[in-house]
Protein backbone atom coordinates (compact mmCIF):
# COMPACT_ATOMS: atom_id res chain seq x y z
CA UNK A 1 0.00 0.00 0.00
CA UNK A 2 1.19 3.86 -0.64
CA UNK A 3 3.16 4.82 2.22
CA UNK A 4 2.72 8.75 2.94
CA UNK A 5 4.68 10.71 5.34
CA UNK A 6 3.14 13.85 7.05
CA UNK A 7 6.38 15.93 8.02
CA UNK A 8 5.80 18.28 10.89
CA UNK A 9 8.20 21.24 9.64
CA UNK A 10 8.83 22.95 12.63
CA UNK A 11 10.57 22.17 15.43
CA UNK A 12 10.24 25.64 17.02
CA UNK A 13 8.46 25.90 21.51
CA UNK A 14 4.89 26.31 21.48
CA UNK A 15 4.38 25.69 17.48
CA UNK A 16 1.44 26.41 16.13
CA UNK A 17 2.27 23.40 13.55
CA UNK A 18 1.33 20.42 16.25
CA UNK A 19 -2.00 21.00 16.21
CA UNK A 20 -1.94 21.44 12.38
CA UNK A 21 -0.11 18.01 11.99
CA UNK A 22 -2.49 16.31 13.86
CA UNK A 23 -5.33 17.77 12.24
CA UNK A 24 -3.99 16.63 9.10
CA UNK A 25 -3.43 13.18 10.31
CA UNK A 26 -6.80 13.07 11.90
CA UNK A 27 -8.13 13.60 8.55
CA UNK A 28 -5.76 11.28 6.37
CA UNK A 29 -5.80 8.74 9.15
CA UNK A 30 -9.90 8.36 8.02
CA UNK A 31 -8.73 7.71 4.53
CA UNK A 32 -8.53 4.34 2.67
CA UNK A 33 -6.03 5.20 -0.22
CA UNK A 34 -2.69 4.69 2.03
CA UNK A 35 -1.23 4.25 4.47
CA UNK A 36 -0.37 7.43 6.59
CA UNK A 37 2.30 8.46 9.11
CA UNK A 38 3.24 11.67 10.89
CA UNK A 39 6.88 12.49 11.13
CA UNK A 40 7.98 14.75 13.95
CA UNK A 41 11.33 16.76 13.14
CA UNK A 42 11.62 16.89 16.73
CA UNK A 43 11.94 13.32 16.91
CA UNK A 44 15.09 13.26 14.54
CA UNK A 45 17.29 15.78 16.52
CA UNK A 46 19.06 16.75 13.63
CA UNK A 47 22.21 18.69 14.51
CA UNK A 48 23.27 21.45 11.90
CA UNK A 49 24.22 19.40 8.25
CA UNK A 50 27.27 18.16 10.00
CA UNK A 51 27.55 15.20 7.02
CA UNK A 52 31.23 15.46 5.66
CA UNK A 53 29.96 14.42 1.76
CA UNK A 54 27.71 16.02 -0.06
CA UNK A 55 24.17 14.44 0.37
CA UNK A 56 23.95 13.52 -3.19
CA UNK A 57 27.08 10.78 -3.03
CA UNK A 58 24.67 9.07 -0.48
CA UNK A 59 27.78 8.64 1.59
CA UNK A 60 25.84 9.17 5.10
CA UNK A 61 28.63 8.61 8.08
CA UNK A 62 26.34 9.91 10.78
CA UNK A 63 23.78 7.54 12.82
CA UNK A 64 21.21 10.33 12.74
CA UNK A 65 21.63 10.66 9.25
CA UNK A 66 20.93 6.71 8.71
CA UNK A 67 18.08 6.90 10.57
CA UNK A 68 16.95 9.72 8.91
CA UNK A 69 16.92 8.65 5.41
CA UNK A 70 15.75 5.08 6.41
CA UNK A 71 12.38 6.88 7.77
CA UNK A 72 12.11 9.35 4.63
CA UNK A 73 13.40 6.10 2.31
CA UNK A 74 10.27 4.15 3.98
CA UNK A 75 7.46 6.73 1.97
CA UNK A 76 6.08 6.93 -0.82
CA UNK A 77 4.95 10.28 -0.87
CA UNK A 78 4.62 13.41 1.55
CA UNK A 79 2.66 15.63 3.12
CA UNK A 80 4.77 18.58 4.51
CA UNK A 81 3.12 21.08 7.02
CA UNK A 82 5.12 24.26 7.41
CA UNK A 83 4.83 27.87 8.59
CA UNK A 84 6.34 30.58 7.53
CA UNK A 85 9.34 32.47 8.66
CA UNK A 86 10.48 35.44 7.36
CA UNK A 87 8.62 34.83 4.12
CA UNK A 88 10.12 31.54 3.68
CA UNK A 89 10.97 28.02 4.96
CA UNK A 90 11.90 27.29 8.91
CA UNK A 91 15.75 26.45 9.10
CA UNK A 92 14.76 23.16 10.68
CA UNK A 93 12.87 22.05 7.81
CA UNK A 94 15.10 22.92 5.13
CA UNK A 95 18.39 21.17 6.98
CA UNK A 96 16.35 17.87 7.41
CA UNK A 97 15.42 18.14 3.98
CA UNK A 98 19.19 18.98 2.91
CA UNK A 99 20.74 15.69 5.00
CA UNK A 100 19.39 13.25 2.04
CA UNK A 101 19.12 13.43 -1.76
CA UNK A 102 18.06 10.14 -3.29
CA UNK A 103 15.35 8.91 -0.53
CA UNK A 104 13.34 12.19 -1.37
CA UNK A 105 13.68 11.52 -5.59
CA UNK A 106 10.45 10.66 -7.56
CA UNK A 107 7.80 11.44 -5.14
CA UNK A 108 5.30 13.34 -4.67
CA UNK A 109 4.70 16.32 -1.96
CA UNK A 110 1.68 18.31 -1.12
CA UNK A 111 1.67 21.33 1.10
CA UNK A 112 -0.26 22.80 4.28
CA UNK A 113 1.37 25.84 5.25
CA UNK A 114 0.16 28.31 7.89
CA UNK A 115 1.60 32.26 8.59
CA UNK A 116 0.58 35.57 7.94
CA UNK A 117 -0.11 35.11 4.51
CA UNK A 118 -1.19 31.55 4.54
CA UNK A 119 2.55 30.42 4.61
CA UNK A 120 2.38 30.40 0.67
CA UNK A 121 5.60 32.30 0.35
CA UNK A 122 7.25 29.12 2.25
CA UNK A 123 5.56 26.77 -0.27
CA UNK A 124 6.93 28.55 -3.08
CA UNK A 125 10.19 28.47 -1.58
CA UNK A 126 9.46 24.48 -1.05
CA UNK A 127 8.28 24.09 -4.48
CA UNK A 128 11.66 25.32 -5.74
CA UNK A 129 13.47 22.65 -3.53
CA UNK A 130 11.27 19.99 -4.27
CA UNK A 131 12.15 20.36 -8.24
CA UNK A 132 15.91 19.82 -7.56
CA UNK A 133 15.20 17.07 -5.26
CA UNK A 134 13.09 15.43 -8.62
CA UNK A 135 10.01 15.60 -6.48
CA UNK A 136 6.25 15.96 -7.68
CA UNK A 137 4.81 18.79 -6.20
CA UNK A 138 0.76 18.84 -6.58
CA UNK A 139 -0.50 21.70 -7.42
CA UNK A 140 -3.40 21.51 -4.65
CA UNK A 141 -2.18 23.27 -1.23
CA UNK A 142 -4.09 24.61 2.58
CA UNK A 143 -3.18 27.54 3.21
CA UNK A 144 -4.08 28.57 6.57
CA UNK A 145 -4.04 32.14 7.93
CA UNK A 146 -2.63 33.18 11.05
CA UNK A 147 -6.01 35.87 11.35
CA UNK A 148 -8.53 33.52 10.45
CA UNK A 149 -7.84 29.73 10.97
CA UNK A 150 -6.61 30.75 14.52
CA UNK A 151 -8.06 31.76 17.26
CA UNK A 152 -5.80 34.26 19.11
CA UNK A 153 -3.02 33.16 16.63
CA UNK A 154 -2.27 30.07 18.46
CA UNK A 155 -5.81 28.30 18.99
CA UNK A 156 -5.75 25.80 15.85
CA UNK A 157 -9.73 26.09 14.33
CA UNK A 158 -9.59 25.91 10.66
CA UNK A 159 -12.29 27.42 8.83
CA UNK A 160 -14.72 24.82 6.87
CA UNK A 161 -13.79 25.62 3.53
CA UNK A 162 -9.47 23.93 4.74
CA UNK A 163 -11.17 20.44 5.18
CA UNK A 164 -11.95 20.89 1.28
CA UNK A 165 -8.72 22.18 0.24
CA UNK A 166 -6.34 19.30 2.50
CA UNK A 167 -8.74 16.53 1.00
CA UNK A 168 -7.91 18.19 -2.94
CA UNK A 169 -4.16 18.12 -1.78
CA UNK A 170 -4.14 13.99 -0.27
CA UNK A 171 -6.16 13.23 -3.08
CA UNK A 172 -3.50 14.32 -5.30
CA UNK A 173 -0.76 13.68 -3.31
CA UNK A 174 -1.75 9.96 -3.02
CA UNK A 175 -2.27 10.11 -7.12
CA UNK A 176 1.11 11.32 -8.25
CA UNK A 177 2.83 8.55 -5.67
CA UNK A 178 1.38 5.73 -7.47
CA UNK A 179 2.19 7.09 -10.75
CA UNK A 180 5.48 7.60 -10.23
CA UNK A 181 6.10 4.33 -8.44
CA UNK A 182 7.86 3.15 -11.87
CA UNK A 183 10.09 5.63 -11.52
CA UNK A 184 10.97 4.08 -7.80
CA UNK A 185 11.47 0.91 -8.85
CA UNK A 186 13.88 1.55 -11.41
Amino acid sequence: MTKIGIILGSTRPGRNGEAVAHWVHEVAAQRTDAEYELVDLLDYKLPLLDEPAPAAMGQYSQPHTHEWAAKIASFDGFVIVTPEYNHSVPGALKNAIDFLCAEWNNKAVGFVSYGSTGGTRAVEHLRLIAGELQMADVRSQVALSLFTDFENFSVFKPVDAQADALTSTLDQVVAWSKALAPLRAN
